[in-house]
């Protein structure tokens, strides 16, 4: 096995390589080999230039995340960046693949820096609620001036060679491997080609300018959140001598580790990852080579575009000629605004390979088949059937159903083995999440597809069993049942929605309802009208009434809310449609308090998602989470909703479902693993 971090001496040049594969990721193994080279070639005598380099893919790429959450161990990345800034020697690194994090603060603490095109820089920490600690935000600024450098820590993007050499963050782009290239610059530092600098010799001033443009942004824009605010703080201590301005980032840097937000992030960013462990995980995938899609609407176009940009040719069906003629042009102005973003390149844009079809057949020899067609289960079981009979041995034949039972889904078509769930969500071609639904006799390999499927279209996927609405909408309608239930007891739409806001989602749920359409939740109303409880409350009566009048929300410019304006406002027929309503069942009307909006909305959310882990219809309470976080909004900083559950105990939990139900027993009942939780001490986490 090679070495970790290992050194050769070429003429007057001390080569440090990094070897830490997959990314070179800074554990405590390069970080002590790193500081032994050093001193090593600090001390001999021979060596006039110590030069870094990346012997893998990338130079480092960050943090290790093996160590997150283990007590941290020496020597720390502050102090080993601190050792190459005060060598008495010139230290450079050379920085190729990516320099990210704790990466490029090890790259700004040496003397020079010369990166390889196509590298990436950044600082993401913000995005972990964690500011940079090892000296990002201290020598950043003094390379590359407060505004640009609070602009890459503020918001964790990534940039570009050229980029950060006209910001000063990087001395030279050339090309060549990392070796060559460090023995090159190495070779122009000793002519005196190639300037060196020490940035704690560097004095810059306070830019009050950049500092207040900064902090008035984040206060509009991301006031909930902790972590980029402490990087304006710390960023601000920059214009200090480096040793104090070390010191307040270091202060600034053990806040942030102490924020809940930031064991949120970091869940949320193992999440991403846990997600891909399921039991088919070592089947072997089969090949896609070709996609067809059927269905010209909405979600059909997504799915399509969706593909095109992952390099999928795809064939198009609807059974309308004009419908896939619409298609065609909504997918071409779909990839041209991903060319426009930078999500494609015009090249791959001109490789599109699209065709659109009103002939089923044309589907015949395609590796995967999405079916976006009209929600109703016997136009799924016709089509299905067809598919069954006309698709090549071996194709997989996916439903994008957002509730209907995979299960028989798959029996019409015949070859059970090869159906499974595809549960996109709108826009398709933007939104991360893919529920991959498994039915009774999906075939491993098929689930297996369904996965890195979903890596191919760089989407997030969360493995899901059969049951009316799966993961997400299973337990979306339970809160928005809630909703539904506080707005008929008195708490005007508004209300509930902003309450949930500050919670910290982007919209509540009316204003969500409004967007999604309020003609799909009627129409699944009315599907399961003959299974529904006549015991339970019926609370569509509202949106009911809406729908009959033709109001879907912003699809058709009113909904819950009215869109006519420059600012959308309550629909003016709502209080009546509520007055009324409450009249019918007999509601004396009491408004909530936010916190109480919060605590009921919150608490339904976290019951069903717990009924859905006893069920086994997902995994592990992260898969829950990772739906929640990559589908429906849930605020990343706290972590997805039963990662949420866990800072609010067991105990809380069935207090408030035992206090609702005072007035709702058939709605309000405690899982059962809520109760073994209280008495074991067991948490979600645990359970991950």
């Amino acid at each position: 096995m090679a070495e970790v971090v290992s050194t050769e001496i070429v003429g007057q040049v001390g080569l440090v390589a990094l070897n830490n594969p997959p990314v070179n990721a800074a554990g405590v193994a390069l970080r002590t080999g790193l500081v032994a080279a050093v001193d090593a070639l600090e001390a001999n005598d021979a060596v006039a230039v110590i030069a870094l380099y990346g012997a893998g893919r990338s130079f480092v790429a960050g943090a290790d995340i093996k160590e997150f959450g283990k007590p941290p161990r020496a020597p720390f990345l502050p102090d080993v960046c601190n050792r190459l800034e005060t060598c008495t020697k010139p230290v450079i690194s050379v920085l190729h693949g990516a320099a990210l994090g704790g990466g490029l603060e090890v790259a700004i603490a040496t003397h020079a820096r010369i990166a390889l095109a196509g590298v990436q820089l950044g600082f993401p920490e913000v995005t972990l609620g964690i500011i940079p600690g090892a000296g990002g935000t201290q020598r950043a600024p003094r390379l590359m001036r407060m505004g640009p450098a609070l602009d890459l820590i503020t918001t964790g993007r990534r940039i570009g060679a050229e980029a950060a050499v006209d910001a000063g963050l990087i001395d030279r782009v050339t090309s060549g491997t990392p070796r060559e290239v460090a023995l090159k610059a190495a070779a122009d530092v000793v002519a005196g080609q190639l300037p060196t600098r020490r940035t704690g010799d560097i004095v810059i001033q306070t830019d009050e300018a950049a500092l207040t443009a900064a902090a008035t942004s984040l206060a509009r824009k991301q006031n909930h959140l902790f972590s980029p605010h402490r990087c304006v703080d710390a960023v601000a201590a920059a214009a200090l001598p480096l040793r104090d301005g070390l010191a307040e980032e270091r202060r600034l840097f053990n806040l942030c580790m102490e924020s809940p937000q930031r064991a949120g992030l970091v869940h949320a960013f193992f999440a991403e990852r846990a997600v891909a462990h399921i039991p088919e995980a070592t089947a072997q995938p089969r090949d896609i080579a070709t996609v067809g899609v059927i269905g010209g609407g909405t979600m059909g176009t997504g799915i399509a575009t969706a593909c095109l940009i992952a390099g999928c040719p795809v064939i198009l069906v609807d059974a309308q000629s004009d419908a896939a003629a619409r298609a065609e042009t909504r997918i071409a102005d779909a990839l041209d605004g991903a060319v426009a973003r930078g999500k494609m390149t015009p090249e791959a844009r001109a490789a599109v390979h699209l065709a659109t079809t009103t002939d089923l057949t044309r589907l015949a020899e395609v590796d995967l088949v999405i079916e976006a067609a009209f929600e109703d289960m016997s136009v799924k079981r016709d089509l299905f059937g067809t598919l069954g009979e006309i698709c090549k041995p071996g194709t997989i034949l996916a439903t994008n159903t957002s509730y209907l039972d995979v299960n028989d889904i798959a029996a019409a078509s015949g070859r059970p083995e090869d159906v499974i769930g595809l549960h996109f969500f709108s826009p398709a071609h933007v939104m991360r999440l893919l529920e991959v639904v498994v039915a009774r006799d999906t075939a491993p390999e098929v689930v297996a597809t369904g996965f890195a499927l979903a890596k191919r279209l760089k989407k997030v996927a969360v493995r899901a069993g059969v049951c009316d609405g799966f993961i997400g909408n299973r337990v979306m309608q339970a809160y928005r049942l809630a909703a539904d239930h506080m707005m008929l007891d008195g708490t005007p739409p508004s209300a509930i929605d902003q309450a949930i806001r500050a919670f910290g989602f982007a919209m509540g749920p009316f204003e969500t309802s409004d967007l999604a359409g309020l003609d799909i939740a009627w129409a699944n109303r009315k599907r399961l009208a003959a299974h529904r409880d006549p015991a339970a409350r019926y609370v569509g009566g509202v949106a009911d009434a809406l729908c009959e009048a033709g109001q879907f929300g912003r699809k058709t410019g009113i909904g819950f809310y009215d869109y006519a304006g420059d600012t959308p406002v309550l629909n003016p027929a709502l209080e009546d449609l509520i007055s009324a309503e409450q009249a019918r069942l007999g509601v004396t009307p009491v408004a909530l308090d936010p916190d109480a909006v919060t605590a009921r909305y919150l608490t339904a959310m976290i019951a069903e998602a717990v009924r859905v882990l006893e069920d086994g219809i997902a995994l592990r309470p992260i898969d829950i989470d990772a739906v929640f976080l990559f589908g429906y909004g849930f605020p990343r900083w706290r972590g997805g909703p039963l990662h949420y559950a866990d800072t609010l105990g067991p105990d809380t939990l069935i207090q408030n479902i035992e206090t609702f139900a005072e007035t709702d027993p058939l709605f309000w009942r405690v899982p059962t693993l809520l109760v073994e939780m209280r008495d074991t001490g067991r948490r979600f986490a645990d359970m991950n």
